[in-house]
């Protein structure tokens, strides 16, 4: 009797399976042909031709370094070729052994699913893997819906029929080779890791061809559960997946027992790291770069997280790492000094050196927590301030590495607030190319960029475009004025006169070149010129050479005060003298290609003649004595040894800002150095004037740029113009003129001229 009822229940079985596969074969091709909308489109077969997943944008160095990413969901695809024998093995045992013998649906598969489910004996599911790559690719379900999904059962039904359909004709489609890397190459793995590439560099810094049977368990192991089997978050259900996975390994044969044990045996050895714009070089400018992309793409039609661009910079890795180490090296040692100064005192201080008072209680009311704070309980809630003092764990910066600690926001403000900022660049002034970036201290805690976003006044690295308007109008770099106090009309203003003072406080009364008088940073001379010229002749041509940033024609002015402007300027307008008077304007992208390597822009650089070739020549030679006699003496002898370097050092009132802008044959680079705040400065103007502030970070840059020869900086010396120079610039020569009675004329240029 038992017997004939087992007969029975198989043949009921049988007739069930029989009676599903007919049905299923016949809504096989309705699905096909749904003529009345009922089960939803499938993708066409120019779709499966070309089947597309979002792929992350890469920003790629001049030297072909990546420098990150642009994702949503960070993915990289790899090819076949670049799969370990290991990870294919893995997977093939444990997602799908009989991938090879099947042409996308697995038979066997579905009805050992389909017994499993009826006798719930459940033995897997029938899923090949190029099911599960139909479904992730075209997203089966969810997209493509007929009118029958709103029936749970049937949808899922249908649902499946379309996997089966689309396999089959993805099988048609392509190699075995390229749907195993296909599958891969979709897969969630955790962590914002998609894909095998991205996945294996995450979780042990490894490429795709390097994994071997344990950690392509681990990968294999976490692909239907990404958070549950995640071997950082859950490490313990990891492990237990990986054995599991390996002991499918062992079971068909491609490790032996002892191999299994050994390696079921070990720990999860990981190498994780999540890939983020706050780790790797130039988080700055990947910043920075990204503003300007998102932008470019809206406007040409391409999703920058999407389509997976590849973004060609002008960055070079190996210039942006030095300048990275020479920011890091120098701030590190002045902040430390910088601490020491303050050291039981607050460094937030008024124009008379006092402290000022509430200085932390009105800055935090320009934070966004203080802002989120008082949208959700008002400005008078109690709660306000109970939350801006409640304490919780959190990392903080430190120059020795991260620190745990217990802050409240108010804690945290007078923390961060007593570090000292700054912003490097550096450029090829002929081509305009930005070979190195760096906007702050630390991008995961500042983000704030000092290169381009940063402005602030320039100090005496003004004072060039002052002697350019001279010089441009004829006078030589031998010209003298005596250091004597010049006084500027104030109508309607207490004092009426303004007199600029030299930053010692004297006027030596002494006869001074201009060239002595800009390398040393003389005000008054500087403030004579301006005098005799007029602010606006001197703001059209800071303009002509790439100051973009608004400028106020006050006295101010000469000494750098009539205005902010970035770093990135001021470097853009000091490559004009190195490249004979040609401004090029400083740019990052150079050509951007799609997916497939096609490019889609070349860009080019923006020139313009600012001025002429013998006034930018005069200006290399002018700032060449900064470096000779003047603030730039203490650069390295290493540098300065059969080298031209022209340079200028700016310091504002207070010591608020420091600048040092260097500028070589094939390379003009700068610094600047000072508190988030204008008010967080040093005491002392001596310590904090940019000779000591920024100075040495160009000075450690430029030594290791030279001394890597593979990046074709060399030293060398300023061309010297096509044609003999009309000016002179012997001053020997040029004072037996002037005491000879011979003339030396010089024109004062109409505003119309530079119109």
């Amino acid at each position: 009797m038992k017997q004939k009822f087992i007969r029975i229940t198989i043949k009921i079985i049988w007739i069930g399976l029989l009676a599903v596969l007919l049905g299923t074969f016949t809504l096989l091709q309705m699905v096909k042909w749904d003529a009345f909308g009922w089960f939803g489109s499938l993708p066409g077969l120019q779709a499966l031709e070309r089947p597309e997943s979002d792929l992350s944008s890469e920003l790629i160095s001049s030297d072909g370094v990546s420098l990150g990413k642009y994702f949503r969901k960070n993915r990289t695809p790899v090819s076949y070729d670049e799969l370990s024998p290991e990870l294919i093995n893995t997977l093939l045992v444990t997602e799908d052994v009989r991938f090879k013998e099947h042409s996308g649906v697995d038979l066997r598969g579905l009805i050992r699913a389909f017994i499993g489910k009826i006798t719930f004996s459940f033995q897997g599911g029938g899923s090949t893997i190029t099911m599960q790559l139909a479904e992730n690719l075209y997203k089966t379900d969810s997209d493509r819906k007929g009118s029958l999904y709103k029936y749970s059962s049937i949808g899922q039904l249908i649902t499946k029929i379309k996997e089966w359909i689309i396999a089959v004709r993805l099988e048609k489609s392509y190699t075995k080779e390229e749907i195993l890397a296909m599958y891969l190459n979709t897969i969630e793995y955790g962590s914002n890791s998609y894909g095998i590439k991205v996945a294996a560099k995450t979780f042990f810094n490894k490429l795709p061809s390097q994994l071997n049977y344990q950690e392509a368990a681990s990968l294999v192991g976490s692909i239907n559960k990404p958070t549950a089997f995640n071997p950082v978050y859950n490490p313990e259900r990891a492990k237990s997946k990986r054995t599991e996975v390996l002991w499918n390994v062992y079971k068909y044969g491609l490790i032996n027992k002892p191999a299994y044990d050994s390696l079921n045996e070990k720990e999860l050895t990981l190498n994780y790291l999540v890939e983020s714009q706050n780790e790797g070089l130039a988080t700055y400018f990947r910043t920075v770069a990204k503003a300007y992309l998102v932008n470019w793409a809206n406007q040409n039609g391409y999703d920058l997280f999407e389509d997976g661009l590849k973004i060609y910079a002008t960055i070079d890795s190996r210039i942006q790492q030095y300048a990275e180490d020479a920011v890091a090296e120098h701030m590190d040692s002045l902040q430390s000094k910088f601490d020491k100064h303050w050291k039981g005192r607050n460094p937030w201080i008024d124009d008379k050196n006092e402290e000022i008072p509430e200085f932390l209680n009105n800055v935090i009311k320009r934070t966004d927590t203080y802002k989120s704070l008082i949208r959700t309980y008002g400005e008078e809630s109690d709660s306000l301030e109970y939350y801006l003092h409640v304490k919780k764990p959190m990392k903080v910066f430190s120059w020795n590495g991260e620190i745990d600690t217990v802050f409240s926001t108010y804690d945290s403000l007078n923390y961060y607030k007593r570090f000292l900022q700054t912003g490097f660049m550096a450029m090829n002034p002929q081509t305009g190319n930005i070979k190195a970036w760096v906007g702050g201290i630390n991008h995961k805690y500042f983000k704030y960029d000092h290169v381009k976003q940063g402005k602030r006044q320039p100090g005496s690295t003004f004072k060039p475009f002052v002697y350019t308007a001279a010089l441009d109008i004829g006078w030589s770099p031998c010209q003298t004025a005596v250091d004597a106090p010049v006084s500027f009309p104030l109508p309607g203003q207490d004092p009426p006169t303004w007199v600029p003072q030299n930053s010692n406080g004297r006027f030596t009364g002494k006869v001074l070149t201009f060239r002595e008088a800009m390398a040393k940073s003389v005000n008054s001379i500087t403030a004579w010129v301006m005098n005799k010229i007029d602010p606006n002749t001197i703001i059209k041509y800071a303009n002509k050479l790439g100051i973009e940033s608004t400028l106020e024609a006050v006295p101010s002015l000469c000494l750098g005060a009539g205005g902010d402007v970035s770093l990135f300027e001021i470097i853009g307008a000091y490559s004009t003298f190195a490249n004979k008077g040609t401004h090029v304007r400083p740019f990052f992208i150079s050509r951007i290609e799609d997916k497939n390597g096609n490019i889609i822009q070349q860009f080019v650089p923006d020139e313009k003649e600012a001025i002429n070739e013998e006034t930018a020549y005069l200006m290399l030679h002018m700032l060449k004595g900064t470096v000779e006699i003047g603030s730039g003496r203490r650069l390295s002898e290493k540098l300065k040894l059969n080298n031209d370097i022209g340079a200028k050092t700016g310091t504002t009132q207070n010591a608020s800002d420091g600048w040092f802008i260097g500028v070589t044959k094939d390379l003009v680079a700068g610094s600047w150095v000072g508190g988030d705040d204008r008010s967080i400065r040093f005491r002392n103007w001596y310590l904090g004037q940019g000779g000591r502030t920024a100075l040495p970070i160009y000075e450690k840059f430029m030594l290791k740029v030279y001394q890597d020869p593979t990046l074709g900086y060399k030293k060398g010396y300023f061309e010297k113009p096509a044609k003999p120079l009309k000016t002179v610039i012997d001053c020997d020569l040029y004072s037996k003129a002037s005491n000879s009675g011979d003339s030396i004329q010089y024109d004062i240029v109409e505003e119309d001229d530079f119109m």
